[in-house]
């Protein structure tokens, strides 16, 4: 009789614990925190052919812009908060690429990669209004190189914005097939608006993905990036294109094109363009190869300033190799090669027109 009521007391016993583990689950499960964590760092080291002397590379590159030493491209700390009507992002940065790309802003704005915050308008429809500090609208390339085909970013990618600080409305379909966004800035890729201008800049982009191979994009920027005394009209088209044709062959193609007010109240403008195309072929899971090739022509030095005759006039060609030992590692070498019309670049206190660089990175996400 003992026996057999120990049996039971036991029975019972595992019978509640298993009870007590299933709601705990689904506690945990019900009780998810809606504040993640994530970081990301890229360390890399790049040899630039020319050798500087004062180990930087031509200052219209911004990402991987130090010669012949090991250092940190983009390094961050991310928070982020979401659930079904909120959510914000934070994250602090620092590296070679936020000390390029951040130099006009000041003190603690030096190092906030990402700032916002956004709330759900509509109840059963997916409409968000962002404000604060939000990654571009523009361009397929990120700061971030692991998401991106390429080891170093285009030339059309290093001179539009990385970032951008204002307001912005997306409605984006239930299908996530079709986004349409606008936004309201302080410049061109500015947290600070410019001293002594008091009108905002402008944007949109619409993307449309008629099934998961395809995605086409087109976003515009319009605005003044200079006082008023001095204002001059700005604006920008950016269309992209990223075709996977098979799961290992994919092709995006890119251009953008410029134009801004040669003087307050003229008439006449300045154009800039360029236009960028990248192949990229994965012969197995671990591994890609992907070539490049771009050209980028400003003329009058509306975004790149080489005070030569024939201006910015550069063609360049990449080859990529990487290998992603697991989803969020990637190490990669790159070749690549700029071409001038002029001698815009220096080698051995001399101009010469092409700059070659072999880079080397490591890129890890958690």
């Amino acid at each position: 009789m003992k026996s057999t009521d120990n049996m039971k007391t036991l029975l019972t016993a595992a019978a509640l614990s298993l009870a007590f583990a299933s709601y705990a689950q689904d506690s945990t499960v019900q009780m998810a925190s809606p504040l993640t964590f994530s970081g990301y760092v890229e360390a890399y080291y790049s040899y630039d052919l020319n050798k500087p002397v004062d180990h930087n590379r031509p200052g219209f590159l911004y990402s991987h812009g130090r010669h012949n030493e090991f250092n940190i491209n983009l390094a961050f700390l991310k928070a982020a908060y979401n659930t079904e009507r909120i959510r914000a992002n934070l994250a602090i940065a620092a590296g070679t690429y936020m000390n390029a790309n951040y130099s006009a802003e000041q003190g603690g704005l030096k190092n906030i990669y990402e700032a916002n915050a956004g709330y759900k308008l509509s109840s059963n429809k997916n409409l968000w209004l962002d404000i604060g500090i939000l990654p571009s609208h523009i361009g397929f390339e990120s700061a971030l190189s692991k998401d991106c085909w390429t080891l170093t970013r285009s030339l059309a990618a290093e001179n539009s914005p990385y970032f951008e600080s204002g307001a912005k409305l997306t409605y984006t379909t239930a299908a996530g097939k079709f986004a349409i966004s606008a936004l309201a800035l302080n410049g061109w890729q500015r947290i600070t608006r410019v001293n002594g201008n008091s009108l905002m800049s402008w944007g949109t982009q619409v993307v449309v993905k008629p099934n998961e191979r395809i995605t086409l994009n087109y976003s515009t920027f319009l605005g003044t990036d200079k006082p008023d005394s001095s204002r001059t009209w700005r604006i920008f088209h950016n269309l992209y294109g990223i075709f996977q044709f098979s799961d290992r062959i994919g092709l995006t193609a890119g251009f953008d094109i410029g134009t801004e007010q040669v003087a307050k109240g003229s008439s006449k403008h300045h154009t800039w363009y360029s236009p960028v195309g990248i192949l990229r072929y994965t012969p197995a899971s671990k591994w890609a190869v992907a070539l490049r090739g771009e050209y980028f022509s400003d003329k009058d030095g509306v975004i790149i300033i080489t005070g030569t005759p024939a201006g910015f006039r550069t063609s360049g060609i990449s080859l990529n190799l990487d290998y992603l030992p697991v989803t969020n590692v990637a190490i990669r070498l790159e070749g690549r090669t700029l071409h001038s019309e002029d001698d815009i670049f220096v080698k051995n206190e001399r101009g010469t027109n092409n700059t070659k660089a072999v880079t080397f990175s490591v890129a890890v996400g958690f």
